[in-house]
């Protein structure tokens, strides 16, 4: 069903805006007065995305969902009352209302998780499979758990990613627009200055004035072009499936970011792949779900071929093992899996090391970053000094005192 935008006024007279399931705008005026409230105007989006596309709800909105709701069917609490006491508690409008239409949906025949797949953008196909799986087991309160303990796990991996990334880019900013504006704005005095005293003006120095006259000239294209570049290239990777694979090969090579971000993502199918298998999903469905997860065509396809593998009857390990893309330490780990019948613990094992390593992997990239931009920034100041100095030093030696 679309999702509407609405704006509603309520008994007291208050008006109250958010987003809500609705097949028209006639189902959506019923459903409102369900609510106690009355329809003022209304608008279809996407759901679960704001104006650019983007998904509105966050993984703490999950983790606070998938944890809340483990301790209510812990509790003894059916589902569809967990919902409506979820739905009261929430404190983001767009999730309350993805909320309301699971209820609604569940109310309508659905089971759980057929409702989680009405919405794709906010549970994706792993969420939903588990769920699936909580449901036919009757162990749902134990799969949420493993639920909210990955999502907690990348919440932190990714807030640490951040700390680290904001003082290079932060800075790093900084500098460059105070040395961009110096370009536009002082240099060319400066040259002027240097050009009247009549002496030869060095290389370096006349790479100073060719840049900062590029830069007068054309400075609204030096600001634009990493927006054009990284416009154009989410336009090709999105459009075409062999940009795609070749630029997710790069970010894979790409230096001291793309070994980490590799580990974090089979780190991330291992732990995926480990906690479908324990709950009785089938290797080769566990594989098919969990590969989504890596997010990395490149991962992707080799995933794809130990997938064709094993459905000939290769073992999983040997399958692994010839794709050629993941390390010595998971195609061990598979092989002592399938040997000691834990397959579950053996992954959960690797999990485990690769979270180590990702995180001592992460912490070191901080003073690496900082080096790399510090020097980069010396090298530039250390070229502006050689172009400015060097020059009017020439000129005073040649003065005959």
């Amino acid at each position: 069903m679309p999702l509407f935008q609405y704006k509603a006024i309520d008994p007291a007279g208050k008006f109250i805006s958010g987003s809500l399931d609705a097949g028209n705008s006639n189902d959506l005026e019923v459903r409102l007065e369900k609510m106690d409230l009355d329809l003022v105007t209304f608008k279809q989006k996407t759901p679960g995305s704001d104006m650019f596309g983007r998904n509105k709800i966050g993984r703490r909105d999950l983790i606070n969902f998938s944890f809340y709701l483990e301790q209510l069917t812990r509790a003894g609490v059916p589902i569809l009352e967990g919902l409506a006491d979820l739905r009261d508690g929430e404190e983001n409008p767009t999730f309350r209302d993805i909320v309301t239409g699971l209820i609604e949906a569940i109310e309508g025949g659905n089971t759980f998780s057929q409702a989680l797949e009405l919405y794709p953008k906010v549970f994706d196909d792993v969420f939903v499979s588990l769920i699936r799986v909580g449901e036919r087991s009757g162990k749902m309160s134990e799969v949420l758990v493993d639920i909210t303990e990955t999502l907690k796990w990348q919440d932190e991996l990714l807030a640490k990613a951040k700390k680290i990334m904001t003082y290079p880019a932060v800075i790093g900013t900084l500098v460059m627009s105070v040395i961009l504006f110096m370009m536009i704005f002082v240099v060319p005095d400066i040259m002027d200055a240097i050009v009247s005293l009549g002496g030869k003006i060095p290389l370096e120095t006349r790479l100073l004035m060719a840049t900062s006259d590029f830069l007068i000239n054309y400075w609204y294209a030096v600001i634009a072009a990493p927006f054009v570049i990284f416009f154009t290239l989410k336009y090709f990777y999105n459009s075409s499936s062999k940009a795609r694979f070749n630029l997710d090969g790069v970010m894979l090579k790409l230096w001291v970011i793309g070994p980490v971000s590799e580990k974090i993502k089979i780190s991330r199918f291992t732990r995926y792949f480990a906690l479908m298998f324990a709950s009785g999903i089938t290797v080769l469905d566990a594989i098919d779900l969990s590969k989504a997860v890596v997010s990395n065509a490149v991962l992707e396809d080799g995933i794809d071929r130990a997938w064709q593998q094993i459905s000939e009857g290769s073992s999983i390990s040997e399958a692994f093992k010839n794709i050629g893309i993941f390390p010595p330490l998971v195609v061990r780990m598979l092989r002592v899996g399938e040997a000691s019948g834990q397959m579950d613990k053996s992954l959960n094992n690797v999990s485990y090391f690769f979270d180590r390593d990702i995180n001592d992997s992460i912490e070191a990239m901080e003073p690496v970053l900082q080096t790399a931009l510090m020097a980069t920034i010396g090298i530039i100041v250390l070229w502006l000094a050689l172009s400015v100095l060097g020059p009017i030093y020439d000129t005073i030696a040649t003065i005959d005192f």
